[in-house]
């Protein structure tokens, strides 16, 4: 039996992701979806407990969250997130999150630059 290189990342079996509390039904039938576990499996590379990203997530047919703040609650197995490792959600509190139909409106979220 061989130990992996000092240096190397070892795949991780779980990770623990969470989501704001007042992030709408939508947005949450998004993020816990297969396609975008399977995007985090793609994506997230090698992560910490407590790591926070922001991920885009559309605006639906009616408007809604633009961007979820995500956060590593937790990291078992290994330290990088690939696309064998399971994708599990909490819930954290709430952020003050925008969504709805003012996403889509004139007087919506504007990113910086605009």
């Amino acid at each position: 039996m061989s130990t992996p290189e000092r240096g190397t990342t070892a795949g991780a079996a779980r990770v623990v992701v969470s989501y704001p509390a007042d992030l709408s039904d939508w947005g949450r039938s998004i993020v816990e979806d297969d396609p975008f576990r399977a995007y985090l499996g793609k994506t997230l590379g090698r992560v910490a407990a407590g790591d926070g990203f922001v991920e885009f997530v559309g605006v639906g047919c009616c408007g809604d969250t633009l961007d979820v703040p995500l956060r590593v609650e937790a990291i078992e197995g290994g330290d990088t997130v690939t696309e064998e490792t399971a994708v599990e959600y909490e819930v954290r509190e709430a952020c003050g999150l925008e969504g709805g139909w003012r996403v889509q409106s004139q007087g919506g979220p504007r990113g910086q630059g605009r």
